[in-house]
This record gives structure tokens, sequence and C-alpha cells, in this order.
């Protein structure tokens, strides 16, 4: 994977409802590879985010109703 591509799965990793597999048929590796070049997401998301400093995204604003 050169370096924008792994850029690019981190980023794409950031957002839950990105799969491993649906980044690995886009980026058209297999999620061995992912898996090899990201190897903080084997500690799972929390862990990516943590390693990436990734902030957490804001909660929704609750209604008054």
């Amino acid at each position: 994977m050169t370096d924008e591509q792994v850029r690019h799965a981190r980023d794409l990793l950031a957002r839950a409802e990105n799969t491993v597999t649906s980044i690995a048929k886009l980026l058209g590796i297999s999620r061995n590879t992912i898996y090899n070049y990201v190897p903080e997401l084997k500690g799972g998301r929390l862990a990516l985010a943590e390693a990436t400093n990734t902030p957490k995204l804001p909660l929704p604003a609750r209604s008054e109703d």
C-alpha cells in the first residue's frame, strides 16, 4: 500500500459505517493487507482512534420536547 492509501484507509476506518471489507474492496486490496499496514486496528476501532489521535465525534443534541 502507498502512504496515501494507508491514510485513506485510516480516514475511512474512522467512520463507523465503513467496514474493513468494504474499504479493502474500494482500494483493491485484501483485508489482511489493511491489518498489516494498520496494525493498531487489531485492537479495534477504539485503539485505532487513540493511536491516530482522532477526536471523538460530538454527541447529537437532545431535543427538549
